[in-house]
């Protein structure tokens, strides 16, 4: 699929489409995705052309089918699960006279479509010619509920814009079930799997209301589908309504005068279970649309910008001096806050509810890139998704046993719970997934000090986190503790030993366990846990390997790193990136390139285990041998960068990793949006130049502004309060919005901060020769503005 750039107008709470740019059709797609962390429906047209992905998803609702392995091995997963684009709900298809409204045919006279970042719609207006020569003026609105989990609703409205007497329309209101969907999988089980995934199961249609339910083939997950209709006419009408099988279609025609309009809302319900019956979804969806229905229009509308009106209060981040910037961090956070707010103990896939990419799969981008936003900015959620993970805890126990291993090996890539993914050494391999749960979970524990949490969700996480950690390591008399044959971060260089970014956040996570059983003795009786297994949890984290080159004076991302072959990037031309789609990976795997930030990232998630010293001098070690050939990297790169005094570097980071999906710069927008780099958008903001760290219960700044921003603020919330803090080029402004004064550092300083303003000065940032990254592999720069 060839995908265009696309270009927005830059507006401060807003993005907008002028024009019909059919290159960045896709994109658009994408970025105009309105979901709510249950429901997901692509940014397509209601009259469904012209369209590149017509996507609508249910978070964890999926299909199965085979994975392909040209040998079997022990311990190969068997089933991979792909996310279903379910019956569509968005289609309102239009005909003028005789003359269908498709943007491909006819005349657009002015269209425009724009993403309401505080009212949480997409808005839509086109005037169109049709063929026949009438003029008419469509305008929408479409909402996905964030406060509603299973409702979504559209406000459609044609006006006659000429004069030329009565015109006759007809609207064709769908639910459509098996789309028919591009796919580039080159596996033909898979796509045989997916052709036509859901079964119908049953089909009601009465007055303007109708229920679709089907039923998945292979796993057996049963979901369901209802709209209802509110019009108001000017004149005469008819009104059919139809169910079968894949389609329910209610039908309006009406004849509109000279300056007449009609208007239709659409309510929609949605719904799936693995275990409830089909009336009883059925039952399910028709009470969600009928109280939306009730509601009414207006209300829903009210609801969604109240809602975002609080987020927006307590989470947004002002940027001064780089409107496309600040732009970019808003939808960003949109997009986050969509991917996660109503997810509700599903998990918060990697392009969350806005593309097929992916196969719809979560992977350690959820607990290390978008839940440290969230914990800070909408800390419910994050609960909700990491009792998601612990739902999935018996599957990963198992997955530890099969694996000869104790404790919970939770999966690389999932939907459901199993480990899906069919590559080992980027898969199993990547352990550091069980770490990067575990950090999630102290984070929010020291967020929130959610007790009822810690008790009955996150001490047992910490537990069987550490417990994998205990038994996959071993003690050796010469290197302490080691963790053998694992995959970083970094996947061009796999299967490695000692891993410092995994055996870092390995040892946070034997440390963290080892307190919460103090915390919460009884869930540690239960696990039976004893005062032996915690010794040896203390003994392996005070013992663990960090790999170091004392040659060099750099740590090595892991045993011998530093001693491989360097790889040629003077003649590695720009087209030959990425490079795993171009060179095979026993090459890469041999050499010192990496990936994306792994070693980096530590020295970002793990930052209390480096002196400033040690960072400079990693970074720089790194950055010259790192490609960024994932879109994960450019932020963490931004955070490190601002910490090591490479202040332009990081602003030029800073952009690349929040305008990744509104300039398509990986070239694979169309296949949904990477919530992880929009996440990074927040990070570089708070954690890069707001220099937040959350190390050890402890929440500390070092602010330090690049030259192009002149002033910079950020919101956060933290046990209860919300701290407004605010950065110009040489003073930090910390003041609380309520609760109870708050213990924070500043650069260092420990201060207290309450109600009034206290105003810090900013030290000036280290002094550090520049550094260089690859050839072809430097920051994409933007023109400034």
């Amino acid at each position: 699929m060839t995908e265009g750039r696309a270009t927005f107008p830059i507006e401060p709470w807003s993005l907008t489409e002028v024009g019909l740019d059919h290159a960045s059709l896709a994109v658009h797609e994408s970025v105009f995705a309105l979901t709510n962390g249950h429901i997901g429906m692509r940014g397509s047209f209601e009259e469904g052309e012209p369209v590149v992905i017509p996507g609508t998803y249910l978070n964890g609702f999926f299909e199965e089918r085979p994975l392909p392995y040209a040998e079997a091995g022990y311990g190969f997963p068997e089933q991979g699960q792909t996310m279903v684009n379910v019956t569509d709900g968005k289609l309102i298809r239009l005909l003028v006279k005789d003359s269908p409204l498709d943007l491909d045919y006819g005349e657009i006279i002015e269209h425009t479509r724009t993403l309401d970042l505080r009212a949480g719609v997409l808005r839509r207006s086109t005037e169109w010619l049709s063929p026949g020569g009438r003029k008419v003026r469509v305008t929408s609105t479409r909402l996905v509920s964030l406060a509603r989990r299973s409702i979504a609703a559209i406000e459609y409205k044609v006006e006659l814009t000429d004069d030329l007497g009565d015109l006759y329309v007809a609207l064709q209101s769908d639910l459509l079930a098996n789309e028919a969907v591009p796919t580039e999988d080159d596996d033909p089980r898979a796509a045989a799997a997916m052709a036509r995934p859901l079964q119908s199961e049953l089909a009601v249609g009465r007055g303007r209301r109708a229920v679709l339910v089907h039923q998945t083939k292979r796993s057996r997950l049963r979901m369901a589908a209802g709209m209802d209709h509110t019009i108001e006419i000017p004149d005469s009408s008819t009104e059919d309504i139809e169910a079968m099988g894949d389609l329910a279609r209610y039908t309006l025609a009406a004849r509109i005068p000279p300056g007449g309009s009609l208007k239709l809302v659409k309510f929609l319900a949605y719904g799936w279970s693995s275990r409830r019956s089909g009336p009883a979804l059925r039952d399910q969806v028709e009470a969600a649309l009928a109280t939306a229905k009730l509601a009414g229009w207006d209300r829903l509308v009210r609801e969604q910008r109240e809602l975002l009106d609080q987020h927006w209060d307590e989470a947004d981040v002002e940027i001064e001096g780089d409107d496309e910037l600040q732009q970019a961090v808003r939808v960003g956070m949109f997009h986050v806050l969509q991917a996660g707010l109503r997810g509700e103990r599903q998990p918060i896939p990697a392009k969350g509810l806005t593309g097929p990419g992916y196969d719809g799969h979560t992977f350690w981008d959820t607990e290390t890139y978008v839940l440290p936003v969230l914990t800070y900015t909408a800390p419910h959620a994050v609960r909700d998704a990491l009792r998601w993970r612990h739902s999935t805890l018996d599957m990963a126990r198992d997955r530890a046993r099969v694996l000869g291993r104790k404790g919970a090996a939770f999966p690389w890539r999932t939907i459901r719970g199993e480990e899906t993914s069919g590559y080992w050494p980027a898969g199993t391999a990547a352990f550091h997934i069980n770490a990067d749960i575990a950090d999630a979970v102290v984070r929010y524990w020291n967020a929130t000090q959610d007790e009822d949490f810690d008790r009955d969700f996150g001490t047992e996480l910490l537990i069987e986190t550490a417990r994998l950690w205990a038994s996959l390591g071993h003690f050796d008399t010469e290197h302490g503790f080691r963790i053998d044959g694992v995959t970083g971060p970094d996947e061009y260089t796999a299967v490695v030993d000692n891993n410092v970014y995994t055996n870092l956040m390995a040892q946070r996570n034997l440390r963290e366990a080892a307190e919460a059983v103090k915390r919460q003795p009884d869930v540690a009786g239960r696990l039976d846990v004893d005062p032996d297994e915690v010794e040896v949890w203390l003994r392996a984290a005070s013992l663990m390997a960090v790999p170091y080159d004392t040659q060099r004076g750099v740590h090595m991302q892991s045993d011998a790193f530093t001693h491989h072959e360097e790889w040629d990037f003077a003649n590695t031309p720009k087209e030959k990136y990425p490079l795993l789609l171009h060179y095979p990976y026993f090459e890469i795997y041999r050499k010192q390139v990496v990936k994306q930030a792994d070693l980096v990232m530590a020295l970002h998630l793990r930052g209390d285990a480096f002196t400033l010293e040690e960072k400079i001098a990693n970074f720089a070690y790194y950055e010259a041998r790192t490609t960024r050939d994932s879109s994960l990297s450019a932020s963490q790169q931004a955070v490190v960068a601002a910490e090591t005094g490479h202040l332009q570097l990081a602003y030029d980071y800073w952009a690349e990793a929040a305008l990744t999906d509104l300039q398509n710069l990986h070239h694979n927008s169309g296949h949904g949006l990477h919530i992880a780099s929009l996440a990074g958008g927040w990070t570089v903001a708070v954690a890069g130049f707001g220099g937040m760290r959350d190390h050890n219960g402890e929440l500390t700044f070092g602010p330090r502004l690049p030259e192009r921003i002149t002033r910079m603020r950020f919101r956060v919330v933290y046990r209860g309060r919300k701290l407004t803090v605010t950065v110009t080029p040489g003073q930090a402004t910390y003041r609380l919005e309520d609760g109870e004064p708050l213990d924070i550092r500043h650069h260092g300083r420990q201060v207290t901060v309450d109600h009034t303003d206290m105003v810090l000065d900013i030290p000036p940032p280290p002094q550090v020769d520049p550094v260089s990254q690859p050839v072809g592999c430097e920051p994409r720069r933007r023109a400034r503005r």
